[in-house]
């Protein structure tokens, strides 16, 4: 099974009602490092009034939020279900608001860090993170053309390449076309070329899986 997540830290921010709110977002795997990067925007906004965050990790389905001093219900959450319904996981939002001296009012607040998370998100890599195999192909230059031809074909990423006395490629390709390539290369290469799988793992698949991602 896919997911989504971000590759590095991004950030937007916007005014409302002389309320500055900033978003930050970055990607995390443990609850230690999500709460490290709180710590960290915390540190750098201590002036603030407010540092609302949420976070969603993958292992054990774990999501947490705070509202921060705002109305219960208003910050936190609305932070959360933004990341959510974009699909979104190992992955920490802070959102701090500069008080500017204007009450928003409860729906004021839920819209203002909804955008905030918003547009962070919109500034963002999204990865698209798919269960893959690593597939390490050893064959000779006679096969070589026919070999790289048909890899496309198969929505596969060529991770290196070395020519030496014959041709090493290694390439990712996702689970529910293993089979078929493993096939395709022996049936092509008459059975000569070897194939040693590395092992399972998931990897950005963003680049030949566009448009999943909405």
């Amino acid at each position: 099974m896919n997911y989504f997540t971000i590759s590095s830290i991004a950030e937007a921010s916007f005014t409302e009602k002389r309320s500055e709110f900033i978003c930050r977002i970055a990607p995390v795997k443990t609850s230690g490092e999500a709460i490290e990067f709180i710590n960290l925007v915390k540190s750098e906004h201590r002036k603030a009034k407010h540092n609302v965050y949420a976070y969603i990790l993958r292992n054990d389905n774990i999501s947490r939020y705070s509202d921060d001093g705002e109305p219960q219900g208003t910050a936190g959450v609305p932070v959360l279900d933004v990341l959510r319904k974009r699909g979104l996981t190992d992955i920490c939002a802070v959102v701090t608001r500069y008080f500017g001296g204007i009450l928003l009012g409860g729906g004021g607040l839920v819209r203002a860090y909804s955008h905030a998370v918003s547009i962070a998100c919109e500034k963002a890599d999204i990865m698209n993170m798919c269960q893959c195999h690593l597939l390490r192909i050893t064959t000779d230059y006679n096969m070589y053309g026919k070999v790289s031809y048909i890899l496309p074909s198969y929505d596969t990423i060529v991770t290196d390449s070395v020519f030496e006395g014959e041709v090493v490629i290694e390439i990712l390709v996702l689970n529910e076309k293993l089979s078929a390539l493993v096939k395709k290369i022996t049936e092509i290469t008459n059975g000569m070329a070897i194939i040693e799988d590395k092992g399972e793992m998931f990897r950005d698949f963003s680049a030949v899986r566009k448009g999943e991602f909405l």
